[in-house]
């Protein structure tokens, strides 16, 4: 069960759009230079995984909440609509620098996925928004492979293959069932697919 955990943690929804950043960063055939990469990897980090965490210790202190896992539906509508927001506002926010405008489709991919998880809610399915998360990331470096034309194929292997453990663990520790972990890695990917050629 530690491992699952602990898998479940380094892969957490707040955590892969820092990790996504990163490998954009090491990949990206553009130059980017320092100071700019640790400057949006900041605006990330605490965009979508400094405040997360605080809102969570909030919600929990308040009683609004039972557990920072938010173990029901009921308790995820409100920090999910927040990190849409948040999603919204970085998604603006990239487009707006032509250097790195390719990662706006990154995280308005993601708000699409989180847009329609929340409707899926309204039917009693709690979708895996840790699938979600990963399912961006490999949706988004298929996009990466297109924008670029290069082959990031190894790093969408590992990927799938993370993936894969993830949604093991997430079964393993009576998170989610079988759909609502297919669901979210589909969505995922799908999401971010339908926003490149959308955009």
């Amino acid at each position: 069960m530690r491992w699952h955990k602990f898998l479940s943690t380094i892969l957490h929804p707040i955590v892969m759009p820092t990790i996504g950043l990163l490998l954009y960063f090491y990949l990206c055939p553009i130059q980017i230079n320092f100071r700019e990469q640790l400057y949006f990897l900041s605006i990330v980090f605490t965009t979508t995984y400094i405040i997360p965490i605080l809102i969570l210790i909030f919600l929990k202190l308040s009683n609004k909440i039972s557990s920072v896992e938010l173990p029901s539906i009921k308790e995820r509508k409100v920090p999910l609509f927040i990190m849409m927001c948040v999603f919204l506002v970085l998604a603006k926010y990239f487009s707006l620098f032509r250097n790195v405008q390719e990662l706006s489709y990154l995280f308005y991919g993601t708000l699409i996925g989180l847009i329609a998880i929340y409707l899926i809610f309204f039917t009693g399915i709690k979708t895996s928004i840790h699938l979600l998360s990963i399912g961006s990331a490999v949706g988004y470096f298929i996009v990466f492979q297109i924008i670029y034309n290069t082959s990031v194929i190894p790093l969408l292997i590992i990927l799938i293959l993370l993936s894969g453990l993830l949604a093991s663990s997430r079964l393993y520790l009576r998170a989610h069932t079988p759909k609502e972990v297919y669901l979210g890695f589909f969505i995922g990917v799908s999401c971010q697919l339908l926003t490149y050629y959308i955009l």
